[in-house]
């Protein structure tokens, strides 16, 4: 699933490509989770295109917004010349190009709300974003007072208590600080705290940096253009430590496979 680096990186280069434009038509080929309201669409311009979470928000200029999530499989592309993909769910033909809703497993979806109520629909189901200006390490203290049962990675992946971080990133955070991704959240001491508060924000400014991780044809970009940050990974799904060398240990938590250093982490 694309994590908040993913869907940053596709939000940056689409709010550079749609705005302004105006949808002719809208195509829903064969997708169970659209809304069938966005078939009335023609004429519609498109204003802006932002981001919540794993959320990308595209605001129009009928007061309304489209809420697209990729789930496990979905795609976004720009193409300057609109058509059908192999997977293609959706197509939006645009006064100048097309956008492609493709997603292979069909989990993905697109709802269209009034814009008024975006926050309602959105932003009060999620936690803070590791950008937010109101995410402080005093904050981030407090959540892991208040979850300190919790085990840390499942805990980074909880999107009611921070919203962004998946399995990917949740891991490479943990390497980064040092810590194993299986203690409780009441274990760490004030240092550890301050280090997995500057590493969160580490792994994903330098994420959005190289445009995501890819490991597979799955998650491209908004041009159709793989991420580049998969060979600067340091635990998720590798082999050795990149720091050490010795071999990573594996286990899961929250049903997810979970790498880590023996020897870098405690």
């Amino acid at each position: 699933m694309p994590e908040l680096p993913e869907v940053e990186t596709i939000k940056r280069q689409l709010e550079k490509k749609l705005p302004g434009k105006e949808i002719e038509k809208v195509q829903i080929i064969d997708c169970p989770n659209a809304d069938k309201r966005i078939r009335a669409l023609s004429g519609i311009k498109i204003l802006k295109v932002r981001r919540r979470a794993k959320t990308l928000i595209v605001d129009l200029n009928n007061d309304k917004s489209l809420l697209i999530h990729l789930k496990l499989t979905g795609q976004l592309i720009f193409r300057k010349n609109a058509g059908k993909e192999r997977f293609t769910r959706v197509l939006f033909y645009l006064s100048s190009g097309g956008l492609l809703f493709n997603d292979m497993r069909k989990f993905g979806f697109i709802k269209l709300v009034p814009t008024e109520n975006v926050e309602k629909e959105i932003h009060e189901k999620y936690g803070p974003e590791p950008f937010d200006k109101d995410f402080t390490l005093k904050i981030f203290e407090e959540i892991l007072v208040r979850k300190k049962k919790s085990k840390i990675k499942p805990l980074l992946m909880d999107q009611k208590v921070i919203s962004g971080l998946g399995n990917i990133y949740a891991q490479e955070a943990c390497f980064i600080a040092g810590i194993k991704p299986g203690r409780t959240a009441g274990s760490l001491d004030k240092k550890e705290q301050t280090r997995l508060y500057s590493a969160i924000k580490k792994v994903l400014l330098s994420a959005i940096k190289f445009h995501g991780t890819s490991f597979d044809s799955i998650y491209v970009d908004a041009y159709g253009q793989p991420g580049g940050f998969g060979q600067r990974l340091y635990v998720y799904q590798q082999e050795k430590c990149k720091r050490c060398g010795q071999t990573l240990k594996s286990l899961r938590l929250g049903g997810r496979g979970t790498w880590y250093c023996g020897r870098c982490q405690n």
